[in-house]
């Protein structure tokens, strides 16, 4: 009997706010820089009569931005209240979580519909294997994004995950993957059988929710093959062995005891509001790629890879301007930032804040190879160095320090092809046999002589014509 196996995943993804203080008082949310236990008051540590502060505007304000970005109705002029969310796990000092009614509802981002997008607190850290908890995370602003169960693969997971995080970096102000977390819902139907959905909570990585969901695709299929029944359960992903853990039966809303909170006031978000902060929108990073093909007549594939991060992209239009536009410099911009800049932030494992440089620096590197004062042989070798010093020397000054300017002299260029010629016979033979891949030995030869100073093109030139004599 032939297999019709299919899956439906939908996430609740967690990303945290990056304010200064947390929700509902003024301790710092610099968790991971201080001793365990010190950013704490009685308000995030959940003393009875400790009252929470109004909520941090600005995590409002950027939970309404994100619900925009992802085309999310927001909700306007009701009372969004603060609810308690009751539960006891050694994390969450007060019994209970403080989160939002919906901000946003029915969105839509890459196809995947977004259920509702709200506000809530972020609980502390414990750690089981040692029994202690960190209260320093708690109260920390988090925003939850909940999807519908459009993915149908882990491939479309992943490929959401990545899209997200990169509009994250567009919005700025959230602090994306690295303290991104993830509660993955996933049923898988066999042959007409549809399992109970299954989540799997609180796994803290892209790579971890794709092996969540390869991993549940064959256990669930695998049951349901023998007949089996999958329950409606919560289970962890134990990321050591890359497999999941029954924790205990799934627990509906009823379970949580929701609650309005009464000591904060409701949020009431109106139209001036929304518009305030319109205004202060980012182009999103899809709307930037299209920009960047009907703008600069960039070919899609390197629009896409130009717009993946922001810096590179803010660079490259700084760099088109500074070279005056063109076709040509607009090329040629592609190419040392898509390209060149690119392999070498990953060769040395940084973002293109981390290296220091400015668009000034690719502009000027740009001009001294169109001037033909270095060839771009010696540009890649000049990049090398300016990501390695993070920036403390100028193109100009790396190609004078170190004698890396063209060669021109017509007599040094052609004692130096005579000495190719001479030093490597089988090379000029085979040339002069029909073979003219020889003549690209023989320029690297040249270009080994002149420690890769010559032009390329001069040198052919030259070449050809005393080969040809």
């Amino acid at each position: 009997m032939e297999e019709n196996v299919s899956m439906k995943c939908g996430l609740e993804i967690h990303v945290q706010v990056d304010t200064k203080s947390k929700l509902f008082c003024q301790c710092p949310t610099n968790y991971n820089d201080v001793p365990p236990n010190t950013n704490i008051c009685p308000v995030c540590m959940g003393y009875p009569g400790a009252r929470p502060m109004p909520p941090n505007k600005k995590a409002i304000d950027i939970a309404i931005m994100v619900a925009k970005m992802l085309n999310c109705e927001i909700v306007f002029n009701k009372d969004i209240y603060f609810q308690r969310k009751h539960y006891n796990y050694p994390d969450l000092p007060s019994g209970y979580q403080r989160t939002t009614i919906p901000i946003g509802i029915n969105g839509n981002f890459m196809g995947v519909g977004i259920t509702e997008v709200h506000l809530e607190e972020d609980p502390g850290q414990y750690k089981p294997d040692l029994g202690i908890v960190d209260y320093n995370r708690s109260g920390t602003p988090l925003i939850e994004i909940v999807t519908e169960p459009d993915m149908k693969n882990p491939e479309e997971a992943r490929e959401f995950l990545k899209q997200l995080m990169r509009l994250f970096r567009y919005i700025g102000h959230l602090r994306g993957e690295g303290t991104m977390r993830a509660d993955v819902n996933i049923s898988v139907n066999y042959n007409g059988v549809q399992g109970n959905r299954v989540e799997v909570k609180n796994v803290n990585s892209i790579r971890g929710v794709y092996k969540v969901l390869k991993y549940e695709y064959i256990r669930q299929k695998n049951i349901l093959r023998r007949g089996g029944e999958i329950k409606r359960e919560t289970r962890a992903f134990m990321e050591s062995q890359m497999i999941t853990k029954g924790m205990r039966s799934k627990e509906t809303a009823d379970d949580y005891r929701y609650i309005p909170d009464p000591d904060i006031q409701p949020i009431v978000i109106d139209e001036n509001w929304v518009k305030e902060i319109e205004e202060e929108m980012p182009e999103t990073p899809m709307e930037k790629e299209k920009r960047f093909v009907r703008e600069y007549g960039v070919k899609e594939e390197d629009a896409k890879v130009l717009v993946s991060d922001l810096s590179l992209a803010e660079v490259f239009e700084k760099v088109v301007n500074d070279l005056g536009g063109g076709k040509d410099n607009i090329n040629l911009a592609v190419i040392w930032i898509r390209n060149e800049l690119r392999r070498v932030l990953a060769y040395n494992k940084i973002d293109f804040y981390e290296s220091n440089l400015k668009p000034e620096h690719l502009t000027e590197l740009i001009k001294l190879i169109t001037n033909k004062t270095i060839s771009q042989k010696i540009g890649k070798k000049v990049i090398e160095i300016m990501v390695d010093n993070r920036g403390k020397k100028s193109p100009k000054e790396i190609v004078e320090e170190l004698g890396l300017t063209v060669i021109d002299s017509d007599d040094v260029l052609e004692n130096a092809c005579e000495e190719a010629i001479k030093n490597n016979p089988k090379a000029v033979e085979d040339y002069l046999n029909g073979n003219k891949v020889a003549l690209n030995f023989l320029m690297g030869q040249v270009m080994k002589l002149t420690r890769g100073r010559a032009e390329p093109k001069k040198v052919v030139e030259i070449l050809k014509s005393k080969l040809d004599k």
